[in-house]
């Protein structure tokens, strides 16, 4: 198993983020968007050759890796009534970029969901079918999160998604359920169990997102935490990941001193601080989860 996380959450700059990295003793980034000195902040796979050729050195130079491409590809900014061929050229720029950095695996979505009873399920389907196919011919794997998209409505709905997309993977992302309207279940929707949507994906998980806090009812906000201090069950989730033989990367996306979601945002004056303890506190609690399993199989 292997640690990672969105270290543009620490800072824009591919330099801070780096650092960020380094700071925790770990090697890979999961990319999202990135500055590089002379461009604009973009994601991974918009910005310009020029600027993705500098970045590159610099991550080689660093011996920093990029194990994910956190993309933008089908996701809750994109509509699926948009055409096609919005998201075609994404996952045309994405696969080069993906090879000259060794990157294996691209987070992707199903959509922004619609303010319809119509989700035109068929068509997210069909484009999925697709998306999952070009990464696959190339030797890659995309792998599907459950955020504000169709797949994120809840459990139900990524089952038939991996119903009608075979072999299509998933991130599981820890905290995104506690935020995110249950429409599987009748109005007024309640928020979801990130348990319950786990125990019901984990045999399609592939990689996971570590994001934890609670649902602010009276305020109708999401208030982040460090891991395993809110309700998104990141211990018991590890912990049942780690029995059942997971070895994959573990992503850490705090939100608390940047919420990418939320342009008005911005980066806190301690991003990287907030950060790099954040690292560190998964790491404490996965040793925690490891020395129980231990005591547990008498070790």
């Amino acid at each position: 198993m292997y640690m990672t996380g969105f270290a543009d959450e620490a800072g824009d700059a591919i330099e801070v983020q780096i650092r960020a990295t380094k700071a925790l003793g770990w090697e890979n980034i999961e990319s999202r968007t990135v500055k590089v000195e002379g461009f604009d902040r973009g994601n991974i796979h918009d910005i310009p050759d020029a600027a993705f050729d500098r970045l590159a050195g610099i991550l080689s130079d660093a011996g920093v890796k990029i194990n994910c491409f956190g993309s933008a590809i089908a996701n809750w900014g994109k509509k699926i009534d948009d055409p096609f061929d919005v998201t075609l050229p994404e996952i045309r720029r994405a696969i080069p970029r993906m090879k000259r950095l060794g990157a294996k695996l691209v987070r992707i979505m199903s959509y922004a969901v619609r303010d319809s009873d119509d989700q035109m399920e068929q068509e997210r389907f069909r484009r999925v079918r697709e998306i999952r196919k070009m990464f696959d011919d190339a030797g890659m794997t995309a792998v599907h999160e459950n955020c504000m998209n169709y797949g994120g409505m809840g459990w139900p709905f990524t089952l038939r998604l991996l119903e009608n997309v075979p072999g299509l993977k998933l991130v599981f992302d820890t905290g995104n359920p506690l935020f995110s309207d249950d429409r599987s279940k009748p109005k007024p929707y309640p928020k979801q169990s990130s348990w319950e949507f786990y125990e019901h994906v984990r045999d399609h998980v592939a990689y996971i997102h570590i994001k934890d806090g609670r649902w602010n009812a009276a305020a109708k906000t999401s208030d982040y935490s460090f891991p395993g201090e809110g309700d998104g069950d990141v211990r018991r989730i590890m912990k049942d990941m780690l029995r059942r033989g997971y070895d994959g990367g573990v992503s850490i996306e705090p939100h608390m001193g940047a919420v990418f979601h939320d342009p008005a945002a911005g980066h806190s004056l301690d991003a990287e601080g907030i950060y790099v303890e954040y690292g560190r506190r998964m790491v404490k609690l996965l040793d925690g989860v490891r020395a129980e399993l231990k005591a547990e199989q008498g070790g």
